[in-house]
């Protein structure tokens, strides 16, 4: 028989279906590992039953865009007031020590502090392989699994060192055939492109200043003959397109459209500095954006035009980016960071906390590529996020649940995720794993890495 699970008299339960419908005083009912109906007055012999009195359910939050690994360099002492490329250099002498242990480890501590914060799906971006060093990836893929989130891990890649004239020491970057021999075995071994996906590859060479335009277009190539999607990041400074005038005499997004990649198979992160002619390219080529607010913020880097991005049909999703620059994987604080910064640089109206929450549900899965996740309807994947809304940080908030969520509240944390049917998040606490374990070996890690670059305080 197939394990059922019943969400229980919910306050509110928002679907994101195409018409927006948020119902009150509501179920929804789970059958293995879709959704089976959303209404009232659902029941289900034997169901396991989750009483969401006080609650607000959402569909679970899709994150588009992470550096797992750096999760165990937070708030690193000398970086803290860095802007990008300040910045990178002085973590690229902490990262050359990454293990796959390590990176397994930066896995558990990232993907669990999205669980326990409402997201069910989340994307990352490893692009820093100590030379010779084979097995991020793998790392990071099996502690997904064993946390139980749907995972898009891309493999990143840099191959243009300093000597070559790019950012990266030439110790942390890979030859290209390396790079491009690795993509093909981590998709033929671990990408499912099937419905309900728990794990789908994506290729990522990390940005244009430090990987070459050659490697660009190969990874293009590959990604259309295996039916994968390619990210990276562009537009984030005004230092990357200064790098880019001067060494390919382009801006960024002339750049890659001239190495075949606008179209609906890409998703890029950032996309702070763009022009109007630009904008119209990206949304006639379909193309997906992570917007990544908090950590524009923390480095300074400026906020993009997000507003304009929606009104030209633009899919956006939001992104926490790495927790070296956020510094945290908190998915609910990123949609209340989103919905505040555009008030300041579009207007009060310009970003309703609905929009930012559709932003972080409906839009990080269509910039992924999916329809079976982001909304609460029958047949889609069940994944969901319960909050209590019934806490003295909501207090005072009735008159609206859902948008409290953004405008109220001290802490971010679930009271129930669940994905896949599964509960991984249960009263607040991840199911799969020890917490207080991680945080241990998470904090010993971190000075460890410090200690072997020369940076420990």
């Amino acid at each position: 028989m197939t394990p059922s699970l019943l969400v229980k008299n919910a306050r509110r339960v928002v679907t994101m279906n195409d018409q927006g419908t948020e119902l009150t005083d509501a179920d929804v009912l789970i059958r293995g590992r879709e959704i089976a109906a959303v209404g009232k007055d659902l029941s289900q012999p034997g169901a396991e039953v989750l009483d969401a009195r006080g609650c607000v359910v959402l569909p679970g939050l899709v994150n588009t865009h992470h550096h797992l690994c750096q999760t165990l360099t937070r708030a690193t002492p000398a970086a803290q007031d860095a802007k990008l490329f300040d910045w990178l250099v002085y973590h690229y002498d902490i990262w050359r020590h990454l293990t796959p242990q390590t990176a397994a480890l930066g896995a558990e501590v990232g993907l669990g502090e999205l669980l326990l914060t409402g997201c069910t799906t989340s994307a990352d971006h490893t692009y820093l392989y100590p030379r010779g060093l084979t097995g991020l990836v793998d790392a990071q893929i099996a502690a997904a699994r064993s946390l139980g989130i749907r995972f898009h891990p891309t493999r990143g890649s840099m191959s243009v060192g300093m000597s070559k004239g790019g950012l990266p020491p030439d110790d942390c970057t890979q030859a290209e055939e390396e790079i491009l021999r690795d993509c093909e075995r981590l998709i033929e071994e671990y990408h499912d492109d099937g419905p309900y996906a728990m794990t789908r590859i994506g290729l990522a060479p990390c940005a244009p200043f430090s990987v070459s335009p050659e490697l660009m277009k190969e990874t293009a190539v590959m990604a259309k003959k295996w039916g994968v999607r390619i990210h990276t990041h562009l537009c984030e400074t005004l230092d990357e397109e200064t790098y880019c005038l001067e060494k390919h005499r382009m801006r960024p997004v002339d750049f890659i459209e001239s190495l075949g990649w606008l179209d609906d198979g890409t998703w890029l992160a950032h996309m702070v500095h763009v022009n109007d002619d630009e904008i119209r390219r990206l949304a006639k080529a379909k193309v997906g954006i992570a917007h990544c607010p908090s950590s524009n913020l923390r480095l300074g880097s400026g906020v993009p035009p997000v507003r304009r991005y929606l009104d030209s049909g633009i899919n956006v999703g939001l992104a926490v980016d790495g927790s070296a620059s956020n510094d945290t994987s908190d998915m609910l604080g990123e949609a209340r960071q989103a919905m505040l910064v555009h008030r300041v640089k579009s207007g009060a109206s310009s970003m309703p906390a609905r929009q930012s929450l559709r932003m972080a549900t409906r839009g990080g899965a269509a910039v992924l590529g999916r329809d079976d996740i982001g909304q609460l309807a029958a047949g889609k994947a069940a994944d969901l996020a319960v909050f209590d809304v019934d806490r003295i940080d909501y207090a005072g908030s009735a008159g609206d649940p859902v948008a409290s969520l953004l405008f109220c509240g001290s802490s971010h944390r679930t009271k129930w995720t669940v994905v896949n049917g599964q509960v991984v998040v249960k009263e607040g606490r991840l199911a799969n794993a020890d917490e207080d374990g991680i945080v241990r070996r998470a904090n010993a890690a971190c000075l460890d890495l410090l200690r072997k670059a020369g940076a420990a305080a």
